[in-house]
Formats: structure tokens, sequence, C-alpha cells
């Protein structure tokens, strides 16, 4: 996504859902075509190349995707687009997972001020509002 003060998704991305990861935890790191996930730990990789296009960040521990996170403008409500991350999760080609046809097992959308999360692990899992994103140890614990 190119930067732009037009962008109100961007905008939001920049001012509400970057200061959010980070407080998490996670630190903001761009996608580089090439790159080797082994290098990455404790990283939300912005613009992950997925074969179904690219996540707007994907959540990456000690070498693993293991979350997905799809960004909205503020103006629209995250739940809906959280099909778009199950579709950016079925397209991560190198993961050590699979739940169904899925690669990354959590998921998240948001606009910046709601966080909806869905752990895909289990197929009966439904999706819910979280107060803020996981921290890498929370989900990294869960695949050690």
């Amino acid at each position: 996504m190119q930067p732009s003060e037009n962008n109100s998704e961007w905008l939001t991305r920049k001012r509400l859902i970057d200061p959010k990861l980070k407080a998490a935890g996670w630190r903001i790191v761009p996608f580089v075509p090439g790159m080797s996930l082994s290098a990455h730990d404790r990283c939300a990789i912005e613009e992950f190349e997925t074969t179904n296009g690219p996540a707007d960040y994907a959540l990456c521990v000690e070498g693993k995707i293991l979350g997905i996170v799809e960004a909205k403008k503020l103006t629209l409500g995250p739940q809906s687009v959280l099909t778009q991350a199950e579709r950016y999760s079925k397209g991560v080609t190198d993961s050590p997972f699979n739940y169904r046809g899925y690669r990354v097992p959590y998921l998240y959308s948001t606009n910046g001020e709601v966080i909806w999360h869905h752990d895909i692990r289990q197929e009966l899992n439904r999706s819910h509002v979280v107060a803020q994103f996981h921290t890498p140890e929370e989900i990294g614990r869960a695949h050690v």
C-alpha cells in the first residue's frame, strides 16, 4: 500500500493499529521479497505476500507466521472482513500448519478501534471481539 495522506486505511494503520501492535510487543517491519522468515521473531510484517494477495500484517514468532491482521479504515466495521484474513491465511505457503486449509491459526480484523479475532485451529471456534492484540508470547506459547 502506498503511503498517502488521502488514504484513510493507511492513516488508520499508522495512527491506530501500529501503536496497538507495538503495545502488545510486536515490532513493525516491512515485507521484503525473498525474505527469510527464520530471521524474524516478534514481528508484524507489513504487506506480507501470500498467494491470495498481500496481508496487511503477518505476525511472525520464531520464524513462523502465527497471525494475519486485516486492517480497514476507521469508518468500516471490521467483523465482515475476517473473510479476507481467512483468504490470506490459506495463501501462506511457507507454513508448518494446516487447519482445514488455513495455514495460519490466528486471524484478526480491525479498524483501529475494534479488534475481531478468530482462532481457526478448532472448527467450532467462533470469532469475537478482543480488547487488544495477543502478545508474541501468548500466540507463540500455543505452538511450542
